[in-house]
């Protein structure tokens, strides 16, 4: 296992070497530029020396520069140097307060004034992740049940209605379930906030909205994999030799059938604290993804390239955690 893990983590920069190429490649062929902006246009000289200064005139130098600041490379080289000393003495000279340059520095952000894209992601990323982990345990809280439930009798009215609850939350858009929620249990009956963040009450509806495709996907793994389960020897032997039910259900069954789930959960733990953009735009919180969709839509490099390189580094080390935990629970698997 530790082999596995040393290699995974060995392919990481690589990966995330792809992910920057390609995110940056198309994010520079994206028209237009946020310092051209006509409502806080700049001077001229302004513009001029941001361009200079961060290297928005020529895509070769902002791949090299920005890649050597967000790998490290930048701060481990002026550490040496003693560029790092000397800058802290100059602020301390000009009376400034200390203000360490961050180790993996992903830039200053084009769009938010005053603001750093670690300054950006520090704020956001905690929300997204509260709200991605909310959403995920209630997925599958509702999934694992919904699935058992449907498992233990097939076909019958119980199990129908499990499966067309999990083809409804598959099917309709996130926007659409999470407006509906808004409506129903903000406005007609108000029993919780319309949106906004701070505070339990504000974070029950969008957790539900964000989970229920997850839920509805759980549902249907746990089920089919229950299914398969039960009807292998194992199961007929268990309960020759006596155990009860909710020890074949739970203990014997549900351990090979969470497997399927198990392998599920990476990607989805992933996207669910990152990627929720349309749940966070419905229900105006302040995370990960709606920075992301006003970075896209403002053209700002630096925070494109700083929610998508976190976004990626999340998804790889989910999907670690959630191979390390699948050979934890099936040690067959090499």
């Amino acid at each position: 296992m530790m082999t596995m893990i040393l290699r995974r983590l060995a392919s990481l920069p690589i990966i995330l070497l792809v992910v920057y190429t390609i995110t940056l490649t198309l994010a520079w062929a994206v028209p237009g530029n946020p310092l051209e902006n006509p409502e806080k246009r700049p001077k001229p000289e302004v513009i001029e020396q941001m361009k200079k200064q961060y290297n928005l005139d020529s895509f070769p130098r902002f791949y090299v520069s920005y890649l050597s600041s967000v790998t490290g490379f930048e701060y481990a080289k002026d550490w040496i140097s003693g560029e790092l000393e000397r800058e802290q003495e100059a602020a301390a000279q000009a009376g400034f307060p200390p203000a360490p340059r961050p180790v993996f520095d992903l830039g200053p952000s084009l769009e938010y004034d005053d603001w750093t894209v670690n300054e950006i992601v520090g704020s956001a990323l905690p929300v997204s992740i509260t709200l991605g982990a909310a959403a995920i345990l209630i997925a599958l809280v509702v999934g694992v049940s919904a699935g058992v439930i449907g498992a233990v009798k097939p076909n019958s009215a119980s199990d129908l209605f499990t499966l067309t609850i999990a083809m409804i939350g598959i099917s309709l858009p996130s926007f659409v379930i999470g407006t509906a929620l808004l409506l129903v249990f903000a406005v007609l009956i108000p029993l919780f906030p319309v949106g906004g963040w701070g505070g339990p009450m504000k974070a029950v509806l969008p957790a539900v909205t964000l989970s229920l495709p997850f839920a509805a996907y759980i549902a249907r793994l746990t089920r089919m994999g229950m299914i398969e389960s039960l009807g292998a020897d194992y199961i007929r032997t268990a309960r020759a030799k006596g155990a009860s039910e909710n020890a074949v259900l739970y203990k014997h069954a549900l351990k090979n059938a969470f497997l399927p789930v198990l392998s599920f959960l990476g990607p989805a733990a992933a996207l669910a604290m990152t990627g929720s953009f349309v749940i966070e735009q419905v229900f105006t919180i302040p995370g990960m993804g709606q920075h992301f969709v006003n970075g896209v839509q403002n053209k700002d490099l630096f925070l494109i390239m700083g929610v998508v390189l976190i976004f990626a580094t999340m998804l790889i080390l989910f999907n670690l955690i959630v191979d390390v935990l699948y050979r934890w629970v099936d040690p067959r698997i090499a």
